[in-house]
Order: structure tokens, then sequence, then C-alpha cells
């Protein structure tokens, strides 16, 4: 379904873009392109808009959708009610926001059976509208005239009409519009310890007396208190001042100062008692959660991203050590390729302490397998693994990695696992998974599930669905940008490609047994399923090394080949000369070969591919030390040592410092100047130096910090 011009006008303004952008984006969406695709090979037709852009536009028009599906849905029930108006139609149409919408409808949505639905079926609604008009200066006689045998007194009558003029009231489109305004500005969060649970509910001590600016409040903060709620320690409330709330509304009722007046006036804080306030705070807890949720899923989305594309070691001869203690090490040799040559279990630690032998077979394996760098998961006994394997003197330069093994053992369990290698224990699993972190950490996450990665902020208290959207979103963005080695990539890996999917990876999988490896992108359409749309949007991400075609090793799409062809053709070179020569390459004006389809955006993306064909936009690995500590205990205030960043929130870095525990450095201490978010200052997997402010070993927790401190790794 294609937006319409009134939504893509919307859309434009509020992202601040043209509408043949906004237009564009959508019809391709809507036509099956992923945004990996439109942001590679469309920009001609969206001015070349980047991921982050298109998503809001693909996320502000899903809202409009569903926007414009609840407006539609409202019409028909008002029309069925046979209460429809054309001022009704145009408020209506006219509503911007679901708020408004549902405000608009509140007078007229089905309802149960309330104290105003009772008093209207004792007649009692005329009496109702007099005093509301406020002209009636004697609204107690007046209310004589509805005494029946449903109503037998005055005080039943006028507590009846008050209940209708209460809902009234509750119903008012400016009333709630105003308070709404009210909560927006001045609602204050309150949080309460629940009798009796102090004790218990200890690790939620910070927030037993606690008040603060709901607009204020950070969306670590409420998460954390709306879990110590839903864990049945605190009680929280939003809430404006009463005072303003009722001026607010006795402005907009109060015609007079009469007895209907105060009657009326009566109504207001029964009203706002009893209905207003507690629909607005439940209103605005949802406001601030989804406000919270959406900042949270931001924060893990970022880091998944910088995990995935954290720096590869790429294609080298690895050995992976997944340490422990009394179980041993658990080593496995892998090829350039990832693929398990050799599994055993060493025991240089304690109790055993068969280091000589271990030694012995350490070396023996490097030698056999040519291994040329040495994974070391950092879980149990990292640190003594560490120091074992830097202390046997190798006769060629190896290098040694310590790997950030979370989520390690949730794959060595999972069916992905399972398949991979049904003839071998998790253990063998969770070392082959380490070493291939190592190698290519993109491809070996994906198979996880991102909240077991451990970067997020609260995952488990967020909006799980969006969460997952917003996850599958950064994975097939990483995927695509880097790109897929089509004959050694994993099903799961493949499933990421723009335009595939569980299936299409799987019989890319299965053709690849059967038939081979892929000699070129054209053999993809004989894969089962794989039609012109799903090539049409995989080809330029999947990638065949030593093709005889150098460009199926290239992020330059199978569409765009003929232009190449062309360029090569004028230079009276062939292709592999085209992209080897430089000299050759300077000749072309790339304004020759500018189309109605292919435009100046194509052709710049063309020539910087053909400069570095299918280069990998990640940065090169580099070796780290940690400092000469092993456990908490080891620490002293004052000193420097140098860390690792292993998580960023909105309220500081953790860093991993060679222990059990990751210290904390919070945004007050990362930066001599003023920090609004940490992101900008730290990225996940970057290398720091930090100063020990404070250690508590009964809690153990460690405050860092990253102030006056030289950023050079020693």
């Amino acid at each position: 379904m294609m937006a319409t011009d009134k939504n893509i006008g919307l859309i434009a303004n509020r992202l601040g873009l043209h509408e043949w952008q906004v237009e564009n984006t959508i019809r391709l969406t809507d036509d099956g392109a992923t945004i990996p695709f439109i942001s590679r090979y469309r920009k001609e037709m969206t001015g070349s808009l980047d991921e982050v852009k298109l998503m809001h536009i693909k996320v502000e028009y899903n809202r409009l959708k569903e926007l414009d599906t609840r407006r539609e849905s409202i019409i028909k029930s008002i029309e069925e009610q046979e209460k429809m108006t054309p001022e009704l139609l145009q408020k209506i149409e006219a509503a911007g926001t679901m708020a408004e919408l549902e405000d608009v409808y509140l007078p007229y949505r089905p309802k149960r059976r309330t104290r105003a639905t009772i008093a209207r079926e004792k007649g009692l609604e005329p009496l109702a509208v007099i005093i509301l008009e406020q002209k009636e200066t004697s609204p107690d006689l007046k209310a004589e005239e509805f005494l029946n045998d449903k109503v037998t007194t005055l005080e039943e009558a006028i507590s009846g009409a008050c209940d209708i003029i209460a809902e009234w009231i509750n119903e008012d489109e400016k009333a709630r519009r105003r308070l709404r305004y009210l909560f927006e500005k001045e609602a204050v969060i309150f949080s309460k310890v629940i009798k009796d649970r102090k004790t218990d509910g200890i690790k939620y001590s910070d927030y037993f007396e606690w008040s603060e600016p709901l607009k204020k409040c950070p969306s670590h903060r409420l998460l954390a208190m709306r879990r110590g709620e839903e864990e049945g320690f605190l009680k929280l409330s939003i809430e404006p001042e009463e005072e303003n709330a009722l001026e607010i509304l006795n402005s907009l009722f109060i015609k007079g100062n009469n007895e209907s007046s105060a009657l009326v006036e009566v109504a207001i804080k029964d009203c706002w008692k009893r209905l207003l306030s507690s629909s607005m705070e439940t209103e605005f807890r949802n406001i601030s959660k989804e406000k919270a949720d959406e900042e949270a899923i931001k924060v893990f989305a970022e880091n998944l991203r910088q995990l995935l594309l954290a720096s590869p070691l790429g294609e080298k001869n690895v050995l992976a050590i997944d340490p422990g203690f009394r179980t041993g090490c658990k080593i496995v040799c892998l090829d350039r390729q990832g693929n398990l040559l050799h599994n055993e279990t060493i025991y240089p630690h304690p109790p055993q302490n068969q280091t000589a032998l271990s030694i012995k077979k350490i070396l023996s394996l490097i030698n056999a397998y040519k291994i040329e760098a040495i994974a070391i998961g950092n879980g149990t006994a990292s640190r003594e693994t560490e120091d074992f394997i830097k202390w046997i003197k190798f006769e060629n330069d190896i290098q040694v990695f310590i790997v950030n093994e979370a989520g390690a053992s949730i794959y060595s369990a999972s069916k992905i696992a399972r398949d991979e290698f049904p003839d071998y224990d998790v253990t063998v699993r969770g070392s082959v998974s380490i070493g291939r972190r190592l190698m290519d950490p993109l491809a070996e996450l994906v198979k996880l599930d991102p909240k077991s990665i451990g970067v997020g902020q609260y995952q488990h208290d967020v909006d799980q669905q969006k969460l997952q959207n917003a996850l599958d979103d950064v994975v097939m963005s990483c995927v695509n940008a880097v790109g897929v080695e089509v004959n050694t990539a994993s099903s799961h890996l493949l499933t990421y490609i723009s335009g595939l999917g569980p299936q299409l990876a799987q019989n890319i999988v299965e053709y690849r047994a059967e038939n081979g490896p892929f000699k070129s992108r054209k053999e993809f359409l004989k894969v089962k399923r794989m039609g012109a749309k799903a090539f049409e949007q995989s080809a330029g991400f999947l990638r065949i090394r030593n093709a005889e075609n150098p460009l199926d090793s290239s992020a330059v799409h199978p569409e765009s080949y003929h232009v190449v062809e062309k360029m090569s053709e004028d230079l009276g070179c062939d292709i592999r000369e085209l992209i080897s020569n430089e000299d050759k390459r300077k000749e072309i004006k790339l304004e020759q070969y500018v189309t109605p389809v292919t435009g100046l955006p194509t052709l710049v993306d063309i020539m910087d591919e053909l400069t570095k064909p299918g280069r990998d936009p990640r940065s090169k690995i580099k070796e780290f030390r940690f400092a000469d500590v092993h456990d908490i205990d080891d620490l002293v205030v004052g000193m420097v040592i140098p860390g690792i960043v292993t998580n960023v929130t909105k309220f500081g870095a953790f860093v991993d410092i060679g222990i059990k525990q990751d210290g904390l450095v919070h945004i007050s201490n990362l930066s001599k100047t003023y920090v609004h978010d940490p992101a900008i200052v730290v990225k996940i997997n970057q290398h720091v130096m930090v100063k020990v402010l404070a250690v508590d070993t009964e809690r153990k927790r460690i405050q860092l910090s990253m102030k006056d401190v030289d950023q050079k790794i020693k």
C-alpha cells in the first residue's frame, strides 16, 4: 500500500527531507527492498540518504499507517452508532497523534457501566446540563423535579448529576490536552519502598524514597524503578501538583460564583481524583516507558553494532583455548577457514599442575597445524592461562589475544552448534566459537541471540518485540556492510543478507554442497527459489573470491557491470587491468557514464570499489596486554592500568581490567569536560587507560576514571 500524499508531506516535514526522497523510499520498501540495499544501490532515488535516515522514514511511515488504521476503525464505530457529524469527522481526520485521536473518540467509545451511566438511566442527564451551565442559582429546587421511584432524595439527584458532569470533564478534549501539557512539563515520579520489603529489596535502596521530575528521569533509572515495582519492592506514582491540575480544570469549567458553580467544582475534584489523574498517570507511565525503551534499545543496538564490527584477525590458523582449572583447558585447532582440525584438553593449572606436559602439547600442536595466533577465552582461569601461554618460548612470532566469550556457552548448547558439530560435546563447540570470534567476530556472533552477548542496558525490561526488530536491523546492516564470502559462509550468516532469509540461505548452502563452490554471481540464479527480486537484493552483498570476473568479489552490483565493461572498453583494457592500474582509472571521466538510471553517486561508489575491491570496512585488530593484576584484591586506589571497554550505557562505561569483575567509569569520570552521552567518548572493544578510584570488595564493585589519564596504552 502506497503512502498518501498527506502522509508523505508529514514525514518529509517531520524529518526535514524532500517529499520525493520520502516517496521513493516508501515505494522501494513497499516493493520489498531492504534498507541496506536502498542505501547502497539506490542512492539516486533517495538523494544518497544513509541507513539511519531511511530507517526513520520507515518507522514514521509505519506509525502513520497504524494511526490511519485506527482512524478508520474509529470512523466506522461512530458511524455504526449513527453519531457522525461533519465537524466530528473533521476532528478525527485532523488528529495527528494516537493520543489526540483517542481523545476525540473517548465520548463515543463503548463503556462498561459507570456511575454516570447509572445516573443517565435514572434520567438525571438534563439536571447535569442545567448545573454545568451554572445559570441556576438554586440547583436543589431544580433537582426536586427529577425525583421519582428511582431517585428518592435530592442528595441522590445532585450526586448523580455530578457523576455525569465528572465524566463529561474527563472526556473533554481541551481539558485532556491542557492536562497532558501539565504532565509533560511538571509531572514528578515518586518511588517508595513497600512496607516490610526493605530487607529483601536492598538492591533498590537508592529508590526507597526517591522523586524527580519525570522529564529529567534518565531511561536507566526509570527502568530500574519499574523493575523494582514489578518485583514487588517499590511503589511508583507519576503526578503533577494537584493544585495546578485543579486550577486548569476550574479555569475551563467554572463559569460563575453560585451554588451550581460550587457543585461543578465538586465534580471537578471528583473527576480529577477518580478519573483524570489515574488516566493521565497511565498514559504517562506508558509514554515514559516507551521513551526509556527507545533509549535503552538505541544503546543496545549501537553497542551491538560496534561488537559485530569489531576488528577481525582474518584468515589465520588459530589455536583456541577455553580456560579452566579443575576441568582443564579445552583446546581446538582451526584452519584459516575456521574448520575444526583437532581438539584435546590440557591441565596446566591446579589441582593437576601438568605444566611441562601442557607446554609440550601446545608446542606440538603449533608446529603440526602451523598456528599463527592463539585465542584465549576471558572466563575462569583466563589470566592464568594467558600467563602460561606467554611464558612459553615459541619458534615463530605468535600473537596472543584474550577473546570475550560472553554467550559462547549458549551457542555451544544451541541447535546451530549441534548442527555444525554433531559429534562433539559443548566444551569443544565453545572453544571453536572462541577461536572463530577472533578470526571473524561478525560471522560467529550472528549465531547468537544478541540479548545473550551482554552489551545491553536493562534489555530484559524493554519491549521485547521492538528490541528484537532493532537488533535484527543492526545485524542485517552490519552483515551487508561487510559483505559475505558465499562459498564459506554459514547458512545462519547468509540469512541476514539482503533479500535472502532462512530458506534461501539454506538453499544456497545445499546448492554449494551438491555442485561445489559458486564460480560466478550468475550461478546464484540456479539456486532453488532464487528469483529476480531476491537476486537483485542480495547479489551485491555476496562475494566470490578468485572468481573469473573480478567484479564478482567486489561490492559492484551485477546491474552495473555493463558500466565497468564500457569503461574498460573505452580505455582499451580489461577489467583486471582497470582494477590494478591506478593511472588507467584516473583517465575516467565519470560524467561521460551518467545515465537516467546510473548517476554520479553510483559511479563514485563503483570507482571506490575498483580501487579496493571487496574491501573490509572493519579496522585491523591490535594485540592487548592487561596489567599484572588478576584479582580484585590486587587493585590499589590510584593505580593506572589498561583495560578494554566491554559495555557502554547512558550512565557510563564498563571496562575489563583483567580480573573477574568489570569496573565502571561513571559518565562524570569519562572526561574532564562535560559528557552528555558516553557513546561519544568510548566504544565497545576500545583500549583505554583507567585510574582506580575505589574498590568495594564486599559488593565486588570497582570505580574507575579516565579523567586526567594519559590514554596512550603502555
